[in-house]
């Protein structure tokens, strides 16, 4: 048998003549009738549609259909593919068919095969939940993905940080707390004018408090990366997305039937028509990023990092990518655990976030699966970060410090906040759809 409604996007039957690649003539016209984001991406969906949804041998209910994609697009672009089985092994309707509620059948779908690569460093799952019946990493929620929509259910459109410079005995030692990452743009010019005064006092010791920071976009970790990155480390590697090898060699064929767009959520022209996911460069060579120093910020020997068992994917991506270049310190809790990052796709009424790659740092390392372990272990507060010297964790962090300057003793009255310079509540995550959000996948 074979699965030709494998990016089953919506119901079947659909009669519209699959339009043709622009010329250039056309595309004239389509700029002079200034067509919505929205309306071209609906276009586009409907010509994926009649491919995809044409009459064959495949057949069945809408239900089966997506149970059947779920399960075909694992076993192209999940990360762990290999530890797939078969289609008719694995016999996806035969299995969830028979549910009352189909989102629950999704999900379990899901959730089992999360479950079956295993990691040989522990003999468990890789995606050992930590809720019973939802897998650790990948996640499936009704509504597609659309330009401008937040993803995976996380409330991350804006920035909440704290950030301050606070003196500890002859030290001065730069504070950031920053929630989970937005996008780049909606903090930016913040970061640029933190890391800015910054640089004006030359610490050389920088605390980041990433106790509420369960993921969020790359972009914004690596930003802050290059900021405290000294300009020695131009052009060094700071971190490689690896994909699974089917992926790598080309050969995720079912990712034609996934739309390419825009950073404006507008389809792409390529090669004479519209792009597909399976036109990205999905090899480690292009998903190699490198450092490329920003702001003014130089004087940066150490890192100290504050975690909890929240701080997860970017996050955690941030404090590896620093390891190989410089002394890093974590005080806190153990971290949630998760060098992996995804990207949508859409599946009939439901957008699905696979596993899809691993993060590794310039020494190949990613064995974080369970999380890293804290050099100093503190149990502290998770309200959002005020950077107040007396509050547990950053006191010890504080204390860590002035013993490694030599200091004898610890004496709090000698801690003082000097400037501060933005505190924002922190905004709502869902945890289990906490990620690594990667939103500039690359066209060949």
């Amino acid at each position: 048998m074979t699965h030709h409604l494998a990016a089953y996007l919506c119901i079947c039957g659909n009669k519209t003549a699959a339009p043709q690649p622009p010329s250039q003539n056309n595309k004239m016209k389509l700029r002079d009738k200034n067509c919505t984001a929205k309306l071209a991406f609906s276009i586009l969906l409907l010509v994926l549609l009649y491919a995809s949804c044409k009459k064959d041998e495949s057949s069945g209910s809408r239900t089966e259909l997506t149970l059947d994609s779920i399960f075909l697009y694992a076993r192209q672009i999940y990360l762990w593919n290999h530890a797939l089985p078969s289609y008719d092994v694995f016999n996806p309707r035969n299995r969830y068919g028979t549910f009352a509620n189909e989102l629950e059948a999704f999900k379990t779908e899901l959730f089992d095969i999360s479950q079956l690569p295993t990691d040989p460093a522990t003999g468990h799952p890789y995606e050992t939940p930590y809720s019973a019946g939802i897998p650790k990493y990948s996640y499936l929620e009704k509504g597609t993905l659309a330009p401008g929509n937040s993803v995976a259910g996380m409330n991350i459109d804006q920035a909440a940080f704290h950030a301050s410079l606070i003196r500890a005995g002859e030290n001065k030692i730069a504070y950031l707390a920053f929630g989970s990452f937005p996008r780049l743009s909606s903090c930016k010019a913040e970061l640029d004018a933190i890391f800015s005064r910054f640089a004006q006092a030359s610490p050389h010791d920088m605390i980041i408090d990433l106790r509420n920071n369960s993921g969020g976009f790359i972009e914004a970790a690596e930003y802050i990366a290059n900021l405290l990155a000294p300009p020695s480390l131009d052009g060094k590697i700071m971190f490689a997305e690896e994909f699974n090898s089917q992926m790598q060699n080309g050969k995720a064929a079912i990712l034609k039937h996934q739309p390419y767009l825009d950073e404006n959520g507008k389809p792409v022209i390529y090669k004479g028509r519209y792009a597909t996911l399976a036109d990205v460069d999905y090899t480690e060579a292009g998903n190699t990023f490198r450092f490329s120093k920003k702001g003014s910020l130089e004087s940066i020997t150490d890192l100290y990092f504050i975690t909890s068992t929240a701080t997860a994917s970017a996050s955690e991506m941030l404090i590896s990518c620093m390891k190989p270049y410089l002394p890093v310190t974590i005080v806190g809790e153990k971290t949630y655990g998760k060098p992996v990052g995804f990207f949508g796709v859409n599946i009939d009424q439901y957008s699905v976030w696979f596993s899809g790659f691993l993060i590794k740092n310039a020494s190949g390392w990613s064995g974080y699966f369970s999380g890293m372990n804290p050099d100093l272990y503190v149990k502290g507060e998770r309200e959002p970060a005020s950077g107040d010297p007396d509050e547990i964790c950053l006191s010890a962090t504080l204390a860590l410090i002035n013993r490694k300057a030599g200091s004898r003793s610890f004496k709090k009255e000698q801690v003082a906040v000097i400037k501060t310079f933005s505190q924002i509540s922190a905004p709502s995550v869902k945890m289990s759809a906490a990620g690594m959000i990667s939103t500039r996948l690359k066209l060949k």
